[in-house]
């Protein structure tokens, strides 16, 4: 695979990484349960309640000056004591569409906020059963500005020196 291949690639796991309002709609209107992973592979416990459905409004200055805006979809899950309490997927597409229509969600991604040692938030995917909590990172966004380079330095190959001995400095390794 080549180097640009790799990137494509990288590009469509951070794209699918980030569900949208539509998104999880559609798999919800195919589901007869719910179901929510957790990032080391155990499952959220089937009791949970989405105690929140709304629209998160981030406006900052990151470390480069820039202002931003991010808008996203943001649900709370939370575990109770209630263990015969199981939301089903009609329930939620209720609650989605009514978080819609009196918060002007639209289709923006989403983010879900779930309780472990502290309040995590995760981006959300889908694995064909069950929705995915996926492990979210922080990142400077200004790397420029800050003197961190934005990717390893790059190559051609064909300008590489092609002399069987690796000595320091060829250019070979």
């Amino acid at each position: 695979m080549n180097f640009s291949a790799e990137i494509s690639n990288l590009i469509i796991i951070a794209k699918k990484n980030k569900m949208n309002i539509n998104e999880i709609r559609q798999h919800l209107s195919e589901a007869e349960t719910i179901a929510f992973e957790l990032p080391n592979g155990s499952l959220v416990p089937s009791h949970f309640h989405v105690t929140e459905v709304g629209k998160v409004v981030k406006d900052f200055i990151d470390c480069g000056g820039t202002v931003r805006h991010e808008e996203v979809a943001n649900f709370q899950l939370w575990e109770a004591d209630d263990y015969d309490h199981r939301l089903h997927p009609d329930k939620l597409i209720d609650i989605i569409e009514l978080s819609q229509n009196k918060l002007g969600i639209g289709n923006l991604n989403i983010e879900v906020e779930y309780q472990g040692e502290t309040i995590g938030k995760y981006d959300l995917d889908h694995n064909g059963n069950h929705f995915v909590l996926v492990s979210k990172t922080t990142d400077c966004l200004a790397r420029d500005k800050c003197g961190i380079p934005q990717e390893k330095p790059k190559f051609n190959l064909a300008d590489l020196t092609s002399n069987n001995s690796c000595a320091p400095g060829s250019g070979c390794c």
